[in-house]
């Protein structure tokens, strides 16, 4: 190689001068210091896991390495696309099959592409099915993960889940031997932009009188499946994850409830997704919710801890020295999900009122005590009383929430009942009869089958 350099016939002949031995030395020395060099120069960002959660509200793509990755957002019309510019980021394997993750069912991102867009930019290209607003930004190392990029898509004109719970009703209440309808009002806002509402307009459904008997008013429950997405929750020995043990209960306490005369549910999140904690909280109170359910399942560093327990709102501390830690590491989701806090969320332009939340509280401890009373039952108590923490889910100025921890995971007996798909059953036959003895005592205000969001 030394023969096309000029300065050759210098090291050739400095090198003479020395033993064999010598030789071979420095040119394993020369060798070692010059691999670094050319290693850095092609080296770059590897993205260790590439993740696409789906949702009714968005889509989120998160990208995780060892180093934060630096990157530039752009929206680019007809057609609509998102574009991401990563700077110094490999093109791995990992990165290639991320098209494949996106599946025809996603209600916001049609396709990705991704190459080498010039030296040193890797550019992924999201095709889309409808207007979006994008956000990006970037995560610091928590728990297992290190550090992330996420990208959330947003639709511009959100999802309204009060016209999804009517729609939802409609179809399961009508069938074609009904004959005599009767009309349920509901005033939902018309929305024209993340964080910006019309007068809200009457919508007229027609439901059977065969398919629901006529009462005072339907009762609405919002049910929260706790965790879910990059947060996946507590985890027990047997690798269970609570995000899927929450959403199992949850589903199967609406599918309970909806069967009730008076009353439907509403999930939160009804996938596997993230969704922050206040943003549980506002689409309960866009639903006008006269309940709040949040579904979790306990964990302890310990595995000999089990029992279930239920939660209220506390104003003035935590009741024990194990609710304030549970109430912690619940309230560190949003940590763990990833929030972005440069932007805020489009769905969380709605503030929340800082009321005095007295009145609520004291009816969140009341059907506490019925449903822990039901759930004693079917499972050992972890404490015979109801216990209060600040859950930052539980803060709704005006709709009762508890907090209900199904069982310990981190125990390997209750991680079994977990699983268990009757198990799951019980617990919520024994949630919904803690539900109706609260209603039994504690009607709900009559509103004239009117269904307000303002």
């Amino acid at each position: 190689m030394f023969e096309t350099d000029p300065k050759a016939p210098l090291i050739t002949a400095a090198l003479r001068c020395y033993r064999p031995s010598f030789v071979a030395t420095f040119l394993a020395i020369l060798s070692l210091t010059l691999l670094p060099l050319g290693n850095a120069a092609v080296a770059g960002i590897t993205v260790s896991s590439a993740r696409v959660w789906p949702a009714p509200e968005y889509t989120r793509l998160t990208l995780e390495s060892a180093t934060p990755i630096q990157y530039t957002l752009s929206l680019i019309k007809n057609p609509d696309r998102v574009v991401l510019d990563l700077e110094d980021v490999t093109l791995t394997s990992e990165l290639e099959s991320l098209p494949e993750k996106i599946g025809a069912a996603d209600p916001y991102i049609r396709a990705v592409r991704i190459g080498r867009f010039k030296p040193g930019i890797l550019r992924l290209v999201l095709d889309l099915k409808t207007e979006v607003t994008p956000q990006a930004f970037i995560l610091k190392p928590v728990a297992n993960y290190g550090h992330r990029l996420v990208l959330d898509i947003y639709p511009t004109t959100p999802p309204d889940p009060l016209m999804a719970l009517l729609k939802g009703n409609e179809k399961s209440e009508t069938r074609p031997e009904d004959k005599s309808p009767q009309t349920v009002i509901a005033k939902a806002a018309d929305p024209v932009g993340p964080g910006e509402t019309k007068p809200a307009k009457n919508i007229v459904v027609e439901a059977s009188k065969k398919s629901r008997p006529e009462t005072a008013r339907l009762i609405t429950i919002a049910i929260d499946a706790g965790h879910g997405g990059e947060d996946p929750g507590a985890r027990g020995h047997r690798g269970t994850h609570e995000k899927n043990v929450t959403l199992a209960i949850a589903r199967k306490l609406k599918a309970r409830i909806d069967e009730e005369p008076n009353m439907r549910a509403v999930l939160t999140r009804d996938g596997d997704y993230f969704m922050p904690l206040q943003m549980r909280v506002v689409k309960a109170r866009r639903v006008n919710a006269d309940l709040f359910v949040s579904v979790h399942a306990d964990a302890f560093i310990k595995p000999h801890a089990r029992g279930s327990s239920v939660f209220a709102l506390s104003e003035r501390g935590a009741t024990s020295a194990a609710a304030r830690w549970l109430a912690k590491k619940e309230n560190e989701a949003d940590l763990i999900g990833g929030v972005n806090l440069d932007i805020k969320d489009p769905y969380l332009k709605q503030t929340l009122l800082d009321l005095s939340q007295t009145a609520t509280i004291n009816d969140s401890l009341k059907l506490a005590r019925h449903v822990l009373a039901e759930l004693g039952d079917i499972n050992q108590l972890h404490k015979d009383d109801v216990e209060q923490a600040g859950f930052a889910v539980l803060k709704s100025p005006d709709i009762p929430s508890i907090l209900i921890e199904t069982a310990f995971i981190s125990n390997p007996e209750e991680e079994k009942k977990l699983k268990d798909d009757t198990y799951q059953e019980k617990m919520a036959v024994a949630i919904l009869a803690g539900i109706k003895r609260y209603f039994a005592k504690n009607p709900p205000l009559a509103r004239s089958k009117v269904a307000q969001i303002e």
